[in-house]
């Protein structure tokens, strides 16, 4: 019952569901449920998102930014992200919660905390920079 991701499967063709899909297939071959409990599952995303930090760690924001023009940075930085995804979308499963709409909620929320009318003065590049 093991199957592959497709290899030129990408964004514009993959749902979120399949990918819940194929992280839970993953974690259901190999038994893990049982380590995979909420807090765990939260705590280990925390890890690699640390994991994908130290990627971008002690850069300048323009250095950075270059990681995507160097193929290997590039990939070392994917794979990182994709563990951040795939402990992620473990969490979603566990906890019963449908990632499209819990985004969508949030998104309301944010467009109300940081409307567009505030954009070019409340949140300004300078500000940005000096947080870099």
């Amino acid at each position: 019952m093991s199957s592959l991701p497709e290899a030129d499967a990408d964004d514009s063709g993959t749902s979120v569901a399949e990918l819940r899909s194929l992280m839970r297939q993953f974690v259901d071959e190999r038994n893990w449920n049982h380590f995979h409990t909420p807090k765990n599952l939260a705590m280990s995303l925390a890890i690699e998102a640390g994991e994908l930090m130290e990627h971008f760690q002690w850069l300048t924001p323009e250095a950075s930014k270059a990681i995507a023009d160097d193929p290997a940075k590039r990939a070392a930085a994917g794979e990182e992200l994709a563990d951040v995804l795939c402990y992620l979308l473990a969490l979603a499963n566990q906890l019963g919660l449908d990632v499209s709409q819990t985004m969508r909620a949030k998104m309301v929320k944010n467009r109300s905390k940081y409307p567009v009318s505030e954009a070019g003065t409340k949140w300004t590049t300078d500000s940005a920079a000096d947080n870099a």
